[in-house]
């Protein structure tokens, strides 16, 4: 396997999130919630499905259901019934029943706030869990998506084999007054602009930092 190259110098690091925060100061998800809960269900619905996919089926679900008893209330039936727009549909709706189940009797209706606590409930993986951690309860948590995995290697910001290694050079390499926005502007960068097939490089706010060899026009 190939070496993987240096993460960026610290001065190029801080160039690159300055220009991020210059042109969105304060970045926000996608994914629509009205509270930790549906924060919880919504990530969880998301996985290999797009933000606003999820976000058709979630407004009709969580105008009925916007609390674990109240999902339970709807039980399997009813919330197969909002979601079976979003892929695997099926084993969605039992992993938010299940969830649901779990917050009720474990924690009084509760989202936990510690990252193995969320691990813990069907459905919901590191990345999910950090997603949470971040949006709803402000810990600078990294989580590590197809467009951060990309961006992270492209621009040599957070170069890494995996999304857990990505994820530890994002904790390491990015300054700490970044960091608690560090994911959504990666996100947002990788989706719009740093796409997969072919950049936008022309377009790019970093285009001059960036180390990427094969930029487009």
């Amino acid at each position: 396997m190939a070496k993987l190259p240096a993460p960026l110098p610290y001065a190029a690091q801080r160039a690159i999130f300055e220009r991020f925060r210059e042109g969105e100061p304060e970045p926000v998800g996608e994914l629509e919630h009205v509270n930790a809960y549906t924060l919880v269900v919504a990530v969880a619905l998301s996985a290999q499905a797009t933000d606003a996919g999820v976000n058709k089926a979630t407004r009709t679900l969580f105008a009925v259901a916007d609390t674990p008893e109240k999902m339970l209330e709807l039980g399997l039936e009813g919330v197969t019934e909002h979601i079976k727009s979003i892929g695997l549909y099926r084993n969605k709706a039992k992993n938010v029943i299940a969830l649901s189940r779990i917050l009720v009797e474990e924690y009084n209706g509760q989202v936990p706030s510690s990252r193995a606590a969320l691990q813990s409930l069907p459905g919901v993986g590191r990345k999910t869990a950090n997603v949470v951690l971040q949006m709803w309860f402000g810990h600078p948590a990294q989580a590590v998506d197809t467009h951060i995995f990309r961006v992270g290697n492209r621009t040599r910001i957070a170069p890494g084999k995996d999304v857990d290694a990505v994820e530890r050079a994002i904790e390491d390499n990015v300054p700490v007054e970044y960091q608690s926005h560090s994911h959504h502007w990666l996100i947002l960068h990788g989706r719009y602009i740093c796409v997969a097939r072919k950049p936008k490089c022309g377009a790019c706010p970093i285009a001059d930092l960036c180390p990427y060899e094969e930029k487009t026009e």
